[in-house]
């Protein structure tokens, strides 16, 4: 559990909150991030870094929220992009585009004019054709587009095979075999300027060897490229630095950046880190009232009123979320599945977990600031949550929930 998300007196607080009071205003279910524990989470990545040019590039699908940008950019961050929605979401909240970086296998005609004209920092480019695309619409725009090679190392990152990036079977990144070559063509493209590489290998790591791999294997290419005459100015080593969500034992962010460090000792070329959930994972709940227990034959369900359309990770990954009580009451513990009320077996927050609770019995879904929001839906028509920013003992609302006539204002009915 984050320190910025604790009891006191029997209630679980944000900062200086209390959750209960959060969803007596805002309702349930519902999303509260702390904003001290994104700001403590930036300078543990920025102290570490001191003394080495940097850039730290917020990997903004992991919570794109214009209010946690916003703190992000204050703060100096980058961003890591993979779409063009993403850059007008940066560029809404304040971001600087000349310290972005735009990843992603698809990139779109549009996307690269758009990127282009924003002036980003670089794109991170996937494949051969996308090569000879960008360099087409840079040409076409009179503009020069600054680019590196996403390279995928062949290095297994030990964690979740969907989120698993840099394996030779993954859609992510060029053949390491083909690195050179396609390094070689990209000099000779009139519309292209070579200015580093990035290497992404997967997310939710929770050891710094595979990091380590990756890097060793990079660097043989960055002195075959120099041999060529081809320098990099940056090396962009991606993100993936993992969290707790259980019982996992990451390394902390300090040792993760010495241990980087480390192996790149004597290179001189700037650094740029790409993290997401690392930042936000544990600096977000999810809150959720119990609607109906449920005892069974062989379970107890505990049916709440958020879903998988509020929280994919159960359902996709099947991912580990701590459940807790926002008030700690004296009912008898029972152990309970608890599950939303979507029509599908699927829908599950997390299975067989100790609980004291009773129908209206809040609780909080912890660990829900990354993948969260950003990959909730509206299945079974169910508007997405309020999203709610707490600031000391301030508390900002900085996503209204939705109404369900907003999800159909576009629908039309024909004739």
């Amino acid at each position: 559990m984050s320190s910025y998300f604790n009891y006191k007196n029997n209630q679980l607080v944000a900062e200086n909150i209390a959750l209960s009071d959060i969803a007596g205003e805002f309702a349930t279910p519902c999303y509260v991030y702390s904003r001290a524990a994104l700001t403590d989470g930036f300078h543990q990545f920025s102290n570490a870094l001191q003394g080495r040019e940097h850039l730290i590039c917020f990997a903004v699908k992991s919570n794109p929220n214009l209010a946690i940008l916003n703190v992000f950019a204050r703060l100096g961050a980058g961003f890591d992009i993979v779409s063009g929605g993403e850059l007008q979401r940066v560029l809404a909240a304040g971001g600087d585009a000349s310290k972005v970086v735009f990843s992603g296998v698809g990139k779109t005609e549009a996307e690269m004019r758009q990127a282009l004209d924003a002036g980003i920092l670089c794109f991170n480019v996937e494949s051969a054709a996308e090569l000879d695309r960008l360099n087409a619409v840079a040409g076409s725009m009179g503009k020069i587009a600054a680019i590196s090679l996403r390279v995928n190392p062949d290095v297994d990152a030990k964690t979740h095979p969907y989120i698993s990036t840099g394996l030779k079977q993954n859609k992510f990144g060029v053949a390491y075999t083909e690195a050179v070559a396609l390094y070689r063509k990209a000099a000779g493209l009139p519309h292209l300027r070579i200015t580093g590489m990035d290497c992404h290998i997967g997310s939710q790591l929770t050891e710094t060897s595979p990091f380590i791999a990756a890097i060793e294997k990079i660097l043989v290419l960055v002195d075959q490229l120099a041999l060529e005459g081809i320098e990099l100015e940056h090396l962009d080593l991606g993100g993936g630095l993992g969290i707790c969500y259980n019982d996992e034992t990451p390394p902390a962010i300090a040792d993760y950046i010495a241990a980087l460090l480390g192996a790149l000792q004597g290179r001189t070329q700037k650094l740029i880190l790409e993290p997401g959930r690392v930042l936000v994972g544990n600096a977000g709940v999810l809150l959720t009232r119990v609607e109906y227990i449920k005892p069974g034959e062989e379970k107890n369900f505990a049916i709440v009123d958020a879903a998988m359309n509020d929280l994919m990770r159960p359902a996709l990954y099947d991912a580990y979320h701590g459940i807790l009580p926002v008030v700690r009451e004296d009912y008898a513990a029972e152990t309970f599945d608890v599950v939303g009320p979507i029509c599908e077996t699927g829908d599950f927050i997390g299975r067989a977990r100790e609980l004291a609770i009773a129908p209206g019995s809040l609780l909080a879904v912890m660990s829900a600031g990354a993948y969260g929001m950003s990959m909730s839906s509206n299945y079974n028509t169910r508007p997405r949550a309020a999203e709610v920013m707490v600031d000391g003992s301030t508390v900002h609302l900085v996503r209204m929930r939705e109404t369900v006539q907003q999800l159909f204002a576009n629908e039309k009915i024909i004739a």
